[in-house]
């Protein structure tokens, strides 16, 4: 196994994360937390412009053929910075659900305009059955001529608010299938669910909304099969924004234990505090070092699903961990909105459940080895 960076792959990482340095501190994240549409039109735009939606794209499609390591890569810049975009939400699920099960003209239409920054995708998968399984997939499509007629809610849509295209699991005569829904369709309602990550989840209600049949992503009946496919690949993808986060967390509570002085001497001289950050730093190389394998699995071709579940149900756990810890290093200003530890620690909360919780995860991997 070799898990070294190639030049261009340090050199991508380094453009990205002084892109983010420079365009989204701190500061200006908790802004567009706060703001209505949750991301930035303008930063969106200039990373178009850098070519980030294209790592994911083979060059037929105008991208360049990147590794699935590179996508690692970018994801765990964002991770680090807590980049608030729809970046998840359209290139990971929404790319690669087209790139798995879209016609030939959905793959040349939809992903130019993703690549040119032009088209936001959000995957509408989940309902009130809190499972990540097919089962909890209940929403009905019924047939009616040469169009769906869909009827139901979704819940916990990432960046549905601001999607020009949603991409709706539901329950057709062949079984589960993707289809494709303009976000704006008459009869479609969308609330945004507050929540400790500020990330733009939302509740989407369909009210008899009519869909082609000429937009179903994949065949009838086949929308499960894909989303297995898309889900292994977004749960490693998840997991590098949260390594990401762990590693900003570590950063940031060492140089506040080293330069915060209580009783005489920087906090960070007292042996808990110590013992404290060695767990964070050992929790963070453990994620770090499987998260690369298993993104080198990817790129060799190899099954790599249990690994996959065993590497998010580890960093759900150990993200929390490290941000918990850090807020508790930072005191009573890391609750506040005025540090940016606070930030890591709501998101740690919030991507636990996102692509699998560790129930999920520790359940099929006991599975895979036939518990």
């Amino acid at each position: 196994m070799n898990i070294s960076f190639s030049s261009e792959q340090e050199i991508l990482r380094k453009s990205v994360a002084e892109f983010l340095s420079k365009e989204c501190p701190g500061e200006k994240v908790r802004d567009i937390e706060d703001s209505v549409e949750g991301y930035s039109a303008k930063q969106w735009k200039k990373i178009a412009k850098l070519g980030w939606m294209e790592v994911i794209l083979p060059e037929v499609y105008g991208g360049f053929d990147d590794p699935f390591m590179n996508i690692i890569i970018i994801m765990e810049e964002i991770g680090k910075a807590a980049f608030p975009s729809p970046f998840f939400s359209t290139v990971i699920l929404g790319g690669y659900t087209i790139l798995e099960g879209g016609s030939e003209n959905q793959k040349k239409d939809l992903l130019k305009k993703m690549a040119e920054g032009k088209l936001l995708l959000s995957l509408a998968q989940h309902e009130d059955d809190p499972g990540y399984l097919e089962a909890a997939i209940n929403m009905q499509a019924t047939l009616s001529g040469d169009e769906y007629v869909l009827n139901g809610t979704k819940m916990f849509v990432m960046d549905a608010n601001i999607a020009d295209k949603l991409i709706v699991a539901a329950k057709t005569d062949e079984g589960t299938t993707l289809l494709l829904v303009d976000a704006k369709a008459p009869g479609i309602t969308c609330t945004i669910i507050p929540s400790i990550g500020m990330d733009n989840c939302c509740e989407v209600i369909f009210a008899d909304v009519k869909v082609p049949v000429k937009d179903t992503i994949g065949e009838p009946g086949k929308g499960w099969e894909i989303l297995e496919k898309v889900m292994l690949k977004a749960s490693i993808a998840k997991s590098a924004e949260m390594v990401g986060g762990c590693k900003a967390s570590i950063d940031l509570t060492a140089f506040y234990a080293k330069n915060r002085v209580q009783y005489g001497q920087p906090i960070g001289g007292y042996q808990a505090i110590q013992h404290y950050m060695a767990d964070m730093l050992m929790y963070y190389d453990i994620s770090s070092n499987y998260l690369y394998k298993v993104a080198w699995m990817i790129d060799e071709g190899m099954d790599c699903s249990t690994e996959a579940s065993a590497l998010k149900a580890q960093v759900n756990e150990y993200y929390k961990f490290i941000s918990e810890r850090g807020v508790q290093i930072h005191g009573g200003v890391g609750t506040s909105r005025e540090f940016d530890i606070g930030l890591y620690y709501r998101r740690a909360k919030a991507f636990e459940y996102t692509c699998g919780d560790s129930d999920h995860h520790i359940e099929l991997v006991a599975k895979a080895i036939g518990l």
